[in-house]
């Protein structure tokens, strides 16, 4: 039986692929300890320059596995059912959030809960054309978690967060892209294809510098024009550094275009 988290690296792009297609990529605790090392491998691989996540079969991720859940609530084990907030969703939000590198989600069918809390953590989402968001956790009668009461404002608004919040329902592709929720949507046939040109290109640009811009941003989300400063005079001392800063500057001056190492 394969591991229900897949890890795989080619090219520069590492790819985090989720591998319960018959649970719809739901969360179990073995699945979301997997995920959650997986991603923090993933982070620390400097074979990988980008990290693509996704999932197999017709679902992205449908979130909590809610059939292991019902039995922890039968049993009313109440350790079991709310240390995986802290000891899970919270760390693979911030695996995602916080990797100096780019994060693509490649959204193949319906991402919901939790689900669509990580892809909301991933700097672009890449959406098949039948895939969609559901923000299903008032529906459970529960509040929200892995993230998405950071992220979900700051792409589309304090409103509109509350109100996909509210009244959870599944939003199709096409009002995806509209509202901000999605990067791009593609035909379902050429998601990965979409995704590889993606991942490619990212993969041969400045890598500590795409790291750097993205913790940057993060970073003034919650502090002072100050201290965003002060974090952006580190960062670019940081990427003055690299290897790759020197060949560009060194490039510019020769009229040549510059490759990229990810150093």
């Amino acid at each position: 039986m394969s591991d229900s988290v897949e890890y795989a690296v080619a090219d520069g792009v590492g790819t985090v692929t989720l591998n319960r297609p018959e649970a719809m990529n739901s969360l179990d605790t073995a699945t979301k300890v997997l995920l959650r090392d997986t991603l923090q491998a993933a982070a620390e691989d400097p074979a990988a320059r980008v990290v693509v996540l996704t999932g197999t079969g017709r679902a992205f991720c449908v979130g909590q596995d809610l059939k292991e859940h019902i039995g922890l609530l039968d049993a009313n084990d109440q350790d079991a059912l709310w240390s995986t907030v802290p000891d899970h969703y919270a760390p693979i939000a911030l695996a995602l959030a916080e990797m100096p590198k780019p994060v693509i989600a490649a959204v193949n069918g319906v991402a919901a809960g939790a689900g669509a809390s990580m892809a909301f953590a991933c700097d672009f989402r890449v959406v098949a054309d039948a895939a969609g968001f559901n923000l299903a956790f008032t529906g459970i009668a529960l509040s929200c978690d892995t993230g998405i009461s950071w992220t979900l404002p700051r792409l589309i608004g304090h409103a509109k967060a509350l109100e996909l919040l509210y009244f959870p329902r599944t939003i199709p592709a096409a009002e995806a892209l509209e509202v901000g929720l999605a990067s791009s949507v593609v035909p379902a046939a050429d998601l990965s294809t979409a995704v590889a040109e993606l991942a490619g290109k990212l993969a041969q640009g400045p890598t500590v510098a795409y790291g750097a811009v993205r913790q940057s941003l993060g970073f003034s989300a919650t502090h002072t024009l100050a201290e965003s400063l002060a974090f952006e005079a580190g960062k670019m001392q940081l990427t003055g550094a690299t290897e790759d800063h020197h060949h560009a500057v060194a490039s510019f001056v020769a009229k040549e275009k510059p490759t990229f190492n990810g150093r």
